[in-house]
């Protein structure tokens, strides 16, 4: 796929952005190698006005449920046809290993397909009767939806907000993050090329401050979905509360990995090596917290760093690349920066911690340990790939550290005990938990979190309700006027 021009879609149109430049560097050498003007308050101005207003709008909104499913399946399809060039572009986009962009390419076309089923056999309530009326319960759309998403996963992120939005009959207003616009980009052409109406979806690249708070305040958008950190996700949901707006939001993680004294070992290290070191620790459900049982710590320990130490870190374009760079230089430096913070907290680092010389975004897999789960490196998140070491005594003493942060986005459990593992599931404090394994994912299952992870539902069948107004019709059967008629 060419990499596309410096033009963004607004309101249907293919043009340059009213704001600043914004430089597309590829996290692996350095080169920047598309350049893309960032939307305007203005720009976003004309999207939401268009989207809300346009005879393309009503016309979407009036479709039958069927006929919208119809071209989410062609979308579907052209992801599809599309599916290597879109994977390489986010991968030089975003530094993302191929093996995984591959996944969310194939994840964005599975999106688009499930809710287009999902509308398809959605059904509405005829509701029990409870006087001369007969009673139903509809849906209608809300009209202009703003999505905001994450650098770290952008095309599956996207298609995750894009896809029930459209399938319940809004406009969308799309705002990729400002580093890794392109792949959205993309998605939206395929989107156009299905033939959903041009000026339903506008892509809207640009800072948070400018671009995100126009999307966020503008009259004309009935809700937002967010995907991003926990501060941000406050500022949104303070301006939401203002317009009496509603919000889904996505937001950090610090997440429990639990291995209890009978968990399979090869399978319990594969699996948090995974959890915390795929897409380089760069994501809200990665395992960074990993507890283990003290009477096997040291075992599990050196197991998880020889193993953490063969990770082949490279190029996202290598097929044999475990750990791709970071997304920015700047992030990279982040990350390295809370390393050097932990130490100074008193970590001691088992493995990785230190910026290589090459060039680009690289930072080797970290495991830390000799912290309290107090400590800021325990509690903050780092969206890196670093993991710290925590040993527990027994079941209370894990249950009472894992659910001592902010955080309640993910969990991982590795026992053989189907009861243990039952009964940690229940009590620790997490919108999604994984039980021998970590980091599966699937559209049909619901996505939440809890605590300062998140607010409201996405995935599944009701996914699709988030981007959706409910509205109660009441059928009087009586032909006797109601009381003080006439």
């Amino acid at each position: 796929m060419t990499v596309p021009a410096d033009e963004i879609l607004v309101a249907g149109r293919w043009r340059r952005g009213g704001g600043a430049p914004l430089a597309c560097v590829d996290p692996a050498t350095g080169e920047r190698f598309a350049v893309v003007h960032a939307a305007s308050a203005a720009d976003v101005d004309e999207a939401a006005r268009t989207a809300a207003q346009s005879p393309s709008a009503a016309a979407w909104r009036a479709l039958l449920p069927h006929e919208r499913a119809r071209v989410l399946v062609r979308v579907a399809e052209l992801i599809e046809r599309d599916a290597g060039a879109l994977a390489a572009l986010q991968t030089r986009n975003t530094g993302k290993a191929l093996r995984e962009t591959r996944a969310l390419v194939a994840s964005a076309a599975g999106t688009f397909r499930f809710y287009a089923a999902a509308l398809e056999t959605m059904e509405t309530a005829l509701t029990p009767q409870r006087g001369p009326w007969l009673t139903m319960s509809v849906y209608e759309p809300i009209g202009v939806v703003g999505a905001i998403t994450p650098w770290n996963s952008p095309v599956a992120s996207d298609a995750q907000k894009i896809a029930p939005a459209l399938a319940a009959g809004n406009g969308v207003l799309l705002k990729p993050a400002e580093p890794t616009p392109l792949v959205s980009l993309a998605l939206a052409r395929l989107v156009l090329e299905a033939g959903v109406p041009a000026e339903l979806l506008s892509v809207l690249p640009g800072p948070g401050p400018v671009v995100g708070d126009a999307i966020v305040r503008h009259p004309a958008v009935g809700k937002v979905a967010f995907t991003g950190g926990t501060s941000t996700g406050r500022a949104i949901g303070r301006i939401a509360a203002e317009k009496i707006m509603p919000v889904t939001m996505e937001l950090g993680g610090k997440s429990p990995t639990i291995v209890c004294p009978d968990a399979a070992v090869d399978q319990a290290v594969a699996g948090i090596l995974f959890g915390i070191f795929s897409s380089s620790g760069q994501s809200c459900i990665a395992g960074s917290r990993i507890f283990l049982p003290a009477s096997r710590y040291t075992e599990f320990r050196d197991l998880l760093v020889a193993g953490a130490s063969r990770l082949r870190v490279g190029p996202g374009t290598s097929e044999e690349t475990q750990v791709a760079p970071l997304a920015t230089v700047a992030h990279r430096d982040r990350v390295a920066s809370l390393v050097d913070r932990a130490r100074a907290e008193g970590a001691r680092v088992l493995c990785g911690g230190v910026v290589p010389s090459s060039a680009g975004a690289y930072y080797p897999p970290t495991l830390l340990e000799g912290l309290p789960n107090s400590a800021k490196t325990c509690q903050e998140e780092i969206f890196g790939p670093v993991g710290v070491l925590l040993p527990y005594e027994d079941e209370e003493d894990l249950v009472r550290q894992a659910n001592d942060t902010v955080y309640g986005l993910a969990c991982g459990i590795w026992t053989a005990d189907y009861r243990r593992a039952w009964r940690l599931a229940r009590r620790v404090q997490a919108g999604t938990v994984w039980i021998n394994t970590y980091k599966q994912f699937s559209i049909s299952t619901p996505f939440s979190g809890m605590k300062e992870s998140g607010l409201g539902v996405d995935k599944g069948r009701d996914g699709i309700l988030g981007y959706l107004r409910q509205k109660s019709v009441y059928w009087g059967l009586d032909d006797t006027p109601l009381p003080w008629a006439g």
